[in-house]
């Protein structure tokens, strides 16, 4: 990806025109499908994505420029007519970026991770905590092109799907569109960490309690209320020299403590923000075993919940994997067999036929809610919402690939390049 700089300190990036994408995905990484699926919840019309995919596959886009807020490229339709296409994307704020800095200096993984091109999922889920959305949600991707169109057109989908194939490669191309350059963050992060190490340095801050002793009642004010802490505290260690009562398992008890601490600050800081999920699926027994082993316990911990399961440890891994896809309702969708009927039918097959031009439609053979592609191993799956879950097998047993998309092709395209990985 021979990008180059343009505009004082590295603020924009033009990437050249990539060839054209046949026969492949627009995306692998799981950031760049998040993007896609983020365009999927913005445009309104599926048949422009249609069209926005045909022509990024026909490499119909010209050279992507990326600056803060906004990406453009020259898109040509079928007839050679060219359009200026845009896509924007709120900035972060100064204090969002001074938590994100904050944040990412406090774990060193992350800061390697950015240095590989990396953008891990517990980066995200960190910086989502402290406040700070990277990847855009549905409707946070504003087109903006000079044919008229009021929504997303076949031009800006087509522009988007080229971005994420740029993401893939470059995951500081998407921090570049929320303020900073790859430069810049680089010596931001620098100044953080010496900042932190000098604070490091020195003694407690407060007041001398002789010198508050002889003020009498010239006491400094009373601090305000405390804040949410930056994460769930530590359970105290359950390691003594005194052997455990008849049917206590003590690693068993701390894992459960540390999972249930970084529940309640997760649920904290929900309230806090009004953020709460009213529709939230009720715990059951079987869900709360995959919802904790998705927690990496010790191997023993881990053994017990794929018993008590009755998935085997086979069957506890997938279970784990689709619950870090899309928690209760990606588990839903890796259990349920049902028989779609009636308008929920209608409207899947008008998804299927719409979703691909005539000569790149796979051949689908279908058994209740699962499409699975004749002659390769990838599945569509629809879930009671109406959207698709990618799988592929492995091992002779259907395995998630990727998180849900109202696409079926945007959701096939994700299971073929993870099967391609």
């Amino acid at each position: 990806m021979n990008a180059y700089d343009t505009g004082a300190g590295g603020t924009e990036r033009t990437f050249p025109a990539l060839p054209p994408a046949r026969g492949r995905g627009f995306a692998r990484t799981w950031w760049g499908l998040a993007w896609l699926t983020a365009l999927e919840g913005t445009a309104l019309d599926l048949a422009q994505l249609k069209a926005g995919r045909r022509l990024a596959r026909a490499g119909a886009v010209g050279a992507v420029s990326v600056r803060p807020g906004r990406i453009t490229a020259v898109v040509q339709d079928r007839d050679r007519t060219a359009h200026r296409a845009d896509v924007l994307l709120q900035e972060l704020s100064g204090e969002q970026w001074d938590r994100f800095l904050a944040m990412t200096v406090a774990r060193a993984g992350h800061v390697a991770a950015l240095l590989d091109r990396e953008m891990p999922t517990h980066l995200v889920e960190d910086a989502e905590l402290a406040g700070v959305d990277l990847l855009p949600g549905p409707g946070d991707l504003e087109p903006e092109c000079d044919c008229g169109a009021w929504d997303h057109c076949g031009h800006t989908a087509a522009l988007c799907y080229q971005l994420a194939r740029l993401l893939d490669q470059d995951p500081f191309v998407l921090l570049l569109m929320r303020g900073r350059s790859e430069r810049a963050l680089l010596d931001a992060l620098q100044s953080h960490g010496d900042a932190s190490a000098g604070r490091s340095t020195r003694g407690p801050e407060g007041t001398d309690a002789a010198e508050a002793y002889a003020a009498g009642d010239i006491l400094p004010s009373l601090p305000g209320p405390p804040s949410l802490p930056a994460g769930p505290g530590v359970p105290p260690s359950l390691d003594t020299e005194a052997a455990p009562v008849a049917g206590i398992d003590p690693p068993a008890l701390e894992f459960l403590a540390a999972r249930t601490a970084a529940r309640a600050h997760r649920l904290l800081e929900e309230a806090l923000r009004g953020e709460a999920d009213a529709h939230a699926v009720e715990p059951s027994v079987a869900r709360d075993a995959v919802r904790l082993a998705a927690g990496e316990p010790d191997p023993a911990v881990t053994d017990r919940l794929a018993e008590g399961s009755g998935r085997g440890g086979e069957g506890l891994a997938v279970a784990v994997r689709a619950w870090r896809q899309g928690g209760a309702a990606a588990l839903a969708v890796l259990d349920e067999e049902w028989t779609v009927r009636g308008d929920t039918l209608a409207r899947a097959r008008a998804a299927l036929d719409s979703a691909w031009e005539e000569d790149e439609r796979p051949a689908l053979r279908a058994r209740a809610n699962r499409w699975t592609v004749v002659d390769a191993p990838v599945q569509l799956r629809l879930s009671r919402d109406g959207r698709w879950w990618p799988y592929r097998e492995e091992r002779g047993r259907w395995v998630p690939a990727g998180g849900p998309a109202r696409d079926p092709a945007t959701a096939l395209a994700s299971a073929e390049g993870a099967a391609g990985a």
